[in-house]
């Protein structure tokens, strides 16, 4: 593989490595419950400046990363969007690097054939396939459980699990947990590390941690900076469709797509890449593209 090609998968590693196998595990309903409140310190202050927690771990060859959030929205509500597979594509597509998705039917599986490439226009033939199988949702009055899987994904990538659990805390309040988690080999592996070394360079994530040779505190990068910036790109896709909901139809995709690039500009130095009306008119005609598909 030469240089040009290795970079090319590494940045395409990059953007679908959000989190790692074990960050997307599902707690459960009384240990999500404990969580909320073994977490309450760092919900109430953070620097995020809301109730979300962003957890990562760098380990060889996976990514761990996961989000805890307390929802502005009442429980029923979130699970009657989540819990049904229509509304995901219409999700996932906020994401800048997601080209496309569809919903398809075969022999009785459910799967979401997603398109994810570059953060500029591209056709969904020129991005990369990712194929998740949808698991039929865990929906109680108490909890919520939604899983998706892809055993195996571009560039040496694998073992995809997409996870997002949820309780209700009060009338008008959720807390949720979301979790996105992949494995990836030796050529990825390589390809990633190339990648850090070069264009990402200077890419961080939201965590500040000492470094051990310098001793000085700053954000992560490398690996952890990849699963830190695009965790959060996917919770914010999720807290952007449940925010749209509330409006009329007409004007929800125009909403969620404001809001969408609203909230990753409050993080510029970790999710800035396009400037506002070029994200716009890249998100207006993939989701128009999307809906004449169907």
């Amino acid at each position: 593989m030469d240089i040009f090609r290795t970079l090319v998968a590494a940045c395409a590693v990059a953007l679908l490595a959000p989190a790692a196998v074990e960050a997307a595990g599902a707690l459960g309903p009384e240990p999500l419950r404990a969580r909320h409140t073994s977490l309450a310190p760092q919900l109430a202050n953070n620097a995020f400046g809301g109730p979300l927690v962003l957890q990562s771990e760098e380990n060889a060859r996976r990514i761990d990363g996961e989000v805890f959030a307390v929802l502005d929205h009442p429980f029923q509500s979130v699970a009657v969007a989540l819990a049904d597979v229509g509304q995901w594509c219409e999700i996932l597509i906020l994401h800048l690097n997601t080209k496309y998705c569809r919903r398809v039917e075969t022999q009785g599986t459910t799967r979401l054939d997603m398109r994810v490439g570059k953060k500029v226009p591209q056709s969904p033939d020129a991005a990369s396939k990712l194929l998740f199988t949808w698991r039929p949702p865990t929906q109680r009055e108490d909890y919520l459980l939604v899983q998706m899987e892809a055993p195996e994904g571009p560039y040496d990538t694998r073992e995809y699990r997409l996870m997002v659990e949820a309780v209700p805390l009060d009338a008008g309040h959720t807390f949720l947990h979301m979790g996105y988690a992949l494995s990836y080999g030796a050529t990825s592996d390589f390809a990633m590390g190339l990648y850090l070394g070069t264009i990402a360079r200077d890419k961080v994530g939201f965590t500040k941690a000492r470094d051990a040779k310098s001793g000085e505190t700053a954000f992560v990068g490398g690996q952890r900076g990849v699963a830190e910036r695009n965790t959060m790109r996917y919770y914010l896709a999720i807290d952007a469709y449940l925010d749209s909901l509330k409006a009329p139809p007409a004007q929800q995709l125009e909403n969620r797509l404001q809001a969408w690039f609203d909230a990753t500009e409050r993080y510029p130095r970790q999710l800035h890449e396009v400037e506002r009306d070029a994200y716009l008119s890249m998100k207006r005609n993939e989701v128009q593209r999307q809906a004449a598909a169907r």
